[in-house]
Parts: structure tokens; sequence; C-alpha cells
């Protein structure tokens, strides 16, 4: 006998879209795992792009579920509900590339190298304690803008993976999402009519657990790329330039193979040595500086769009724009607009010099914003033909009786594979209240059910469905596939680590 009943209604009869059949609950749970299943392998194994997977991929299973003249309408409602991050996205690329073109950036990246040194160990840490930091703010986005911005430079000078980079980054960014001023922690109490710090509070030992946890994954995936760059870097060549305060960014000559036991050389204007010349190479392979808009203007000491006299004026605009994003007084994407307009009139009065900036940055703009609206066509067709709605009953129903006292920690292991399939709004108000409604049968606080329910944030931060993620692989110019394999496992680790942890210490019951 199941413990819950099937309490939630098909989506597509709720919005009316015009259906060619309609499967049963059965067939739609099938088809949703199927249809997302199917999407991660194509894209982990490099048959298609993320873009090309989340339009024909969805399609076809929508099809199969029933969407038929429907389908239209419910891809364009998921998209209208997605313009504004698109719109955020795409101005927040753009105030930031504009930023990094004039310069503003340069004197942090001459702070973070001569703390850093050219280490890849102590680089990757210094990527993950700067991911940490700014991810206080509670907003991916910035978070992702910023670490990249200021660590992806001395990644690509250093000839490491910037799979590296976004692995690291999206572990942090993800294990910090439980703040009280995050989404999830906000949409728990909103579901369960639960104050955000009654949540947050008693999990602070989890949060501290699966921070430790993903600074040691950090150093270590530092260690590995020490190992395959073959130690240190030299980086003596760099002297003169270190006197400047920038670096020119390497550009790898694609198919110049080193000999056996040779240096590296790269072009920069000048021949820089590295050790490890294979590997330096190898890493190069995965992202060109030519090909990662972001990265290559701030390289360039010589670049013609330096405004050194201007460097204090950028600096009040963007802290005025921060300040603006944490008061929440605007919406974030007019915040953006605004901003990046200041900055186009101020820093390229002309019109050439400003229509030139716009273009720049136009292949970075291209890559997330059709990624965030293709997103639309899978979230459309999952709420549309009803698979997230029964996906959601079948998962409550299925939980046996005998389970009810475990249910606790049943939901927190749930929220790992689910928060990543579907929506965080989908999880926390479609199948939260429902758990949280059976376990209370068997003395289990509402409040307990909700710190369970956001230890799975970690790896929810991975999801496809979150626009940062795809705006950090695109900035990185990094493979959603490759991102995927390096960043999963660890975030699973991060997330039971800290459910593990929250049932140790007393604030998620193991057992009612």
């Amino acid at each position: 006998m199941s413990l819950i009943p099937a309490v939630l209604t098909a989506a597509a009869a709720e919005d009316g879209y015009d259906l060619a059949f309609t499967p049963s609950d059965g067939v739609l749970v099938l088809l949703g795992f199927t249809m997302v299943l199917t999407f991660m392998a194509l894209i982990m194994t490099r048959r298609l792009t993320p873009m090309v997977a989340l339009i024909v991929v969805p399609t076809i299973f929508g099809l199969f579920a029933g969407a038929g003249l429907g389908i239209g309408d419910m891809v364009i409602d998921a998209i209208k509900s997605m313009a504004p991050t698109a719109a955020l996205l795409m101005f927040a690329i753009m105030y930031f590339g504009i930023m990094i073109d004039v310069g503003l950036f340069d004197p942090l990246i001459r702070v973070i190298t001569r703390v850093l040194g050219d280490d890849p160990a102590k680089v990757v840490l210094g990527t993950a304690i700067l991911a940490g930091a700014v991810s206080l703010d509670g907003d991916g986005s910035t978070t992702f803008i910023i670490t990249t911005s200021a660590m992806l430079p001395i990644y690509l000078r250093l000839g490491m993976s910037p799979v590296v980079l976004t692995c690291v980054a999206g572990l942090m960014n993800g294990t910090l999402n439980i703040v009280p001023w995050g989404g999830p922690t906000v949409r728990a109490a909103s579901a369960l009519g639960l104050q955000p710090t009654d949540i947050f509070v008693p999990m602070l030992p989890s949060l501290a657990t699966g921070l430790v946890i993903a600074l040691a994954f950090a150093w270590f995936l530092g260690l590995g790329e020490r190992r395959r760059l073959g130690g240190s870097i030299d980086t003596s060549r760099m002297d003169g330039e270190r006197r400047e305060g920038l670096f020119a960014a390497p550009r790898i000559v694609r198919g110049a193979e080193p000999k056996p036991g040779a240096a590296a050389t790269l072009r920069t204007g000048n021949v820089v040595t590295v050790r490890g010349a294979r590997a330096a190479v190898a890493a190069a392979e995965l992202v060109s500086a030519t090909d990662t808009a972001m990265a290559d203007t701030m390289l360039d000491p010589n670049r013609p769009t330096l405004r050194p006299k201007l460097i204090w004026f950028n600096l009040a605009l963007t802290l005025a724009v921060m300040v603006l994003l944490v008061l929440d007084l605007f919406p974030l994407a007019i915040v953006f607009m605004v901003g990046a307009a200041i900055a186009l009139i101020v820093n390229f009065p002309k019109l050439k010099g400003q229509a030139d900036e716009i273009v720049a940055h136009a292949p970075s703009i291209v890559g997330v914003v059709s990624m965030v609206l293709a997103a639309g066509v899978l979230v459309g067709v999952l709420n549309g033909t009803g698979m997230v709605t029964a996906m959601a009953s079948w998962i409550t129903s299925v939980i046996p009786a005998s389970l009810g006292p475990f249910l606790a920690v049943i939901t927190g292991v749930l929220s790992i594979p689910f928060t990543f399939f579907m929506s965080n709004d989908a999880f926390y108000f479609g199948i939260l209240p429902v758990l949280a409604e059976s376990a209370a049968h068997f003395g289990i606080e509402p409040v307990e059910m909700a710190r369970a329910s956001i230890t799975g944030q970690p790896v929810h931060l991975q999801s496809p469905l979150v626009p940062a993620i795809l705006l950090l692989v695109s900035l990185a110019n990094v493979n959603l596939g490759d991102h995927h394999k390096k960043v999963l496992w660890r975030a699973t680790v991060v997330s039971l680590a800290m459910l593990a942890v929250g049932v140790l210490v007393g604030v998620i019951p193991f057992a009612a």
C-alpha cells in the first residue's frame, strides 16, 4: 500500500494546451525520466551540443507524450518566463566584458597572481575561495562572472584546464546556495510556512562540512593539474610584464607538437617557456584564448580598449551596480541594461567604438542566451505535457508505509536527483509539501523536512535547467558534458555529507 496518494493534477489540463492525446501517468513518468537521461547521455558523450540537445530531445519526447499542436504554446510560455533571465545574462556578460576590456579587473589579476604565484594547486584553491566569497551574495550568475573574469586568464596563461575552474566554482556556489537569502531555502520556507533562518541556522555544521569537502576537492584537483603540467610553471620570462602589471595571453599554435622533453613554445608576441609542454598544449586544445573573448581581452597589455584614466569611474559604477543587485530595488536585468549603456557611453563615446565593443562580446552572449532560450523547450515540455506532475506524483506514491519514519532522510536523498531533473519551484512547491504532510503523521516536523530538502543544492546548481551554470560553461568555453563528468560525482558526495552531518548533529532526524 502506498504511503502517499497522488494528489497533483495534470499541468496540461490546467494550462489548456492542445494535446494530441493524454498518456497514462506511468507512461509520462517513463518518458520524463528517459528524456532527461537521454539528454544527459548525449551531452556527456559529446554527441550533440547542449543547445541542440535541449531543443531536439524534448521535442521528440514531447510528441511521444501527446504534446501535438500544443507543443508550440508550451515552449513559448516557458520562453516567456525565461526571457528576463536571458536579458539579465545578456547584459551582465556585456557589462562585465566592457569592464574587462577597459582594464578594471587588471589590478585584481595582479594581486591574485602575486598571492598565488604560478603553482596550479594554489590557483585552483584560490579559485574555490574566490567563488565561495562571491557566492555569499546568493546570486550564481554574479559569482560565475566575477570568478571567471578573474581566474580564467590565469588558467589559460598557465595551460590549466578550464574544466577544473568550472568544477570548483560550481561546487562552491552550489554548496553555499542554501544561504537564507538564496532561492532554495526561501522556497522551502514559503512552501511550508516557515522562517528561512529556522531552516538555515541549524544547518551551519552541514554547510561548514560541505565547504571543507569542496575545498579539499579543489586542492586535489589542483594537485592533479600540478602533476599534469609537470610542477609549477616557469614564468620568469614574464618579469617584464609583471613590472607593467599585466600578462599577455598565450596563443597556442594548434598542431605544434613539442619534442619529448622539450619545452613548449607559446606565442604571445614573445617566447614563453613552460614545463610540462605536452600537458600545456593538451590543455590549450580544450579552450583557445582566441575563442574566449572575456579572457582574451583581459590578458593583452596593449589592447586599445584600455581606459586607465577612467578606472575610478568604472569602479564606482560597478560598485553601484552591485549595491543595486543586493538591495533588489529593480529587476536585475534593468540594472545591467542601464549599467552597460552608461559604461559604453562614458568609455566609448564614439558610435564606432560602441558598436565594436558590442560585437566583440557577441560570441559569449549568443552562446549563453541561446542555451537559456533552448532550455525553454525542455521546461515547456516537462510542464506542458504533465511529465513533472506525473514524476512528482509517482515518487511520492511509491514510498512504502514502512519507510514513513525515515522520510526526512529519504527527502534529503531524493533532493539530489530531483532538483537536478526539475526546477526548484517544482520540487519545493510540488513535492516537498506532500512529503512533509505525510511525515507529520510520524512526528517529523516540517522544519526538519525543509532542512533535509536543501542538502541536494550542490547537485542542483549543475543542472542544465539552471541558467547560471550555462553562463559559467559559456564564459569558460567548456562543454557542459565535460563539466558534468568532472563535477556531478563530487557534488553528490558534498550533498550526502551535508545530509549525514545534519543527521549526526540532530537537526535532521534519521528516524521518527
